[in-house]
């Protein structure tokens, strides 16, 4: 996965020192200019993972609470800031993955379940990285392709695993959600 965000808005000085042990953070940080901004880069990113920090309040309808770090006390322990840092972008993360769209289900990969209003469905890894890479695909992918990219296959390896895992969870679906369309396939591979 990669790196979470973080955005400092209307502090720079904090944005200055926090920029120099940057390479030692786990998250990638950038200075933002006004809460437009970082909405905008947001929506780019599909909501993944990130913290705001400013040191003004902010109330904005389009911003969840759990995302802004308001810094109203000094002096400032900057330990203690990137531990917070920390602690947020794992709480937003794990938020993340409790809630991922999935044509008409969420997918939790937290629990390891697949869900509609009425079912849910226990999956196993695999089967989450098989739903996970083809729900990113936007044109079918075959066999080769789907054991490199999901299994780490060497293409020339000769395997049925790519079938049988697609298979049995097509039939995992059809018996708890009587949905025969989820993973669709044709002659170029599969898709969601």
């Amino acid at each position: 996965m990669s790196k979470s965000s973080v955005y400092i808005l209307n502090f720079k000085v904090l944005y200055n020192i926090i920029f120099e042990i940057k390479n030692s953070l786990n998250f990638n940080l950038y200075d933002a200019v006004n809460v437009e901004s970082i909405l905008e880069q947001q929506k780019k990113n599909d909501n993944k993972c990130f913290v705001v920090i400013t040191n003004e309040k902010i109330i904005d309808e389009y911003i969840n609470n759990k995302q802004i770090i308001a810094i109203e006390s000094y002096p400032l322990n900057l330990l203690f800031l990137v531990e917070k840092i920390n602690s947020n972008l794992l709480m937003q993360q794990y938020d993340f993955q409790s809630n991922i769209s999935v044509k008409d289900y969420m997918l939790n990969l937290n629990s390891r379940t697949i869900s509609t209003k009425n079912n849910k469905l226990k999956l196993t890894e695999r089967e989450i990285q098989i739903i996970l890479y083809l729900k990113e695909q936007e044109q079918p992918k075959n066999i080769n392709v789907l054991q490199k990219e999901v299994w780490g296959y060497v293409e020339d390896l000769e395997t049925h695993t790519v079938e049988t895992h697609i298979y049995r969870l097509r039939k995992k679906l059809k018996k708890t959600f009587d949905d025969q369309n989820f993973i669709k396939s044709d002659k170029n591979g599969y898709l969601i």
